[in-house]
C-alpha cells in the first residue's frame, strides 16, 4: 500500500515528497529527527501511537539547540501526525519519522540565517533488530563528548558515529553494537539504550555517559518500578560488568525491548532470556498496543472509536 508524507504544509504521496539537492540539512547534518511507533492492535482494530507528545517535546527542545524556529506548536505536530497516520490507513505496525531541518538551499557551515521546516512520513516497519535474542559486540567507535555534539538531541549529523559502530560489528557477525563513552564506560547501542541486571538490580548508564535519554528507556524504568517494584539504578557501568551480568537488554522506539544474550562471544548469564527481561518485555508489549488501561495516557488512537475496521 502506498504511503504519504506531510511536507510544506500538505499531505502528499510519499513518492512526491522531495527536497532540493542544495538543501542545507543534506550537506551539513543540520536536522533533527524522531522515531515514533504506531502499534496495531488487531483485536481492537486500532492503531496506537506511543508517547507521541514526549517525542515532539524532545524534537522541539532540539530545535532550540539548533536555532530552528518551526511555525508549529506541540499540539500542531501531534495533530498533523495523527492525520497523516489516518491518511496512510495501515493495519500493521508502522514507524513514523518526523524531521525538522534547515531547509534553505544554501551552502556554508552555520546554524544562523537559515530557514527551517518540518516534514513527517510513515511506513510499515516490523522489528528493527529482527532477532529474539541479540548477539552484540563492543565497537571501536566511541560516543562523542557532550561538548562535541549534544547527545540529548537526535541530530542527524551525529548518527554517522552510530553508523560506523553498527556496520563494524554487523560485518563481524553480530546483531548490534555497544559504544563506550569518552571516558570508557558503557554508553549505548547504535540506536538503543542498554540495561543490565546485576545481583537482581536493574542498572542503566546515566545521562552524563553520552547517552540519549530515550523515551523507551524512561518507559521501562517506570514499568519496572510500578509493575514489579524493581527500581533502576543509573550509574556508570564498566565494560567487564556486562560480561558478568545476569541479564541484559536494549531499548528503543525501533527496537522495542530486545533481550541481549551474548556480548563479544561471551554468554550473558545462561545465554537465555532472563526473568526480569522477560516480564518487562511482556508488560511493555501490552502497554504499547493499548492493552493496559493504566497507561492509556501514553497511547494516542489513530482511528475514530466508532469506525468499523474491516481490513
Amino acid at each position: 500500500m502506498p504511503s504519504y508524507a506531510y511536507i510544506r504544509k500538505e499531505i502528499v504521496p510519499l513518492a512526491e515528497a522531495k527536497i532540493g539537492v542544495m538543501t542545507h540539512a543534506l550537506h551539513y547534518g543540520t536536522a533533527l529527527f524522531e522515531g515514533i511507533r504506531g502499534n496495531w492492535n488487531n483485536e481492537q482494530k486500532q492503531m496506537y501511537i506511543f508517547r507521541l507528545k514526549e517525542h515532539y517535546e524532545r524534537l522541539l527542545n532540539g530545535c532550540r539547540v539548533l536555532k530552528m524556529d518551526l511555525p508549529y506548536t506541540l499540539d500542531d505536530l501531534c495533530r498533523i501526525t495523527v492525520e497523516l497516520a489516518q491518511k496512510c490507513d495501515f493495519h500493521e505496525d508502522i514507524y513514523i519519522r518526523p524531521l525538522a531541518y534547515k531547509s534553505s538551499e544554501a551552502l556554508g557551515v552555520r546554524l544562523h540565517d537559515l530557514e527551517s521546516d518540518f516534514l513527517v512520513f510513515a511506513i510499515p516497519w516490523g522489528r528493527y533488530l529482527d532477532v529474539d535474542k541479540a548477539r552484540v559486540a563492543f565497537a571501536s567507535w566511541r560516543r562523542p563528548d557532550a561538548n562535541v555534539i549534544p547527545p540529548q538531541c537526535k541530530i542527524t549529523g551525529i548518527y554517522v558515529n552510530n553508523a560506523f559502530a553498527k556496520t563494524e560489528v554487523v560485518q563481524n557477525g553480530f546483531d548490534e553494537a555497544i559504544m563506550l563513552s569518552p571516558d570508557g564506560h558503557i554508553s549505548e547501542g547504535s540506536g538503543e539504550n542498554i540495561f543490565v541486571v546485576i545481583d537482581g538490580k536493574l542498572i542503566t548508564p546515566p545521562s552524563y555517559n553520552s547517552i540519549l535519554m530515550g523515551i523507551t528507556r524512561n518507559t521501562v524504568i517506570e514499568l519496572a518500578r510500578a509493575e514489579f517494584n524493581v527500581d533502576t539504578l543509573e550509574r556508570p557501568i564498566e565494560r567487564s560488568e556486562l560480561y558478568t551480568s545476569q541479564e541484559c537488554f536494549m531499548t528503543g522506539t525501533a527496537a522495542h525491548l530486545t533481550p541481549v544474550t551474548e556480548v563479544d562471544r561471551r554468554k550473558i548469564g545462561d545465554g537465555e532470556i532472563g526473568p526480569i527481561t522477560k516480564k518487562l518485555q511482556k508488560a511493555y508489549s501490552e502497554v504499547i498496543k493499548g492493552n493496559n488501561p493504566k497507561y492509556s495516557r501514553w497511547c494516542t488512537p489513530v482511528y475514530p472509536a466508532t469506525a468499523k475496521r474491516t481490513k
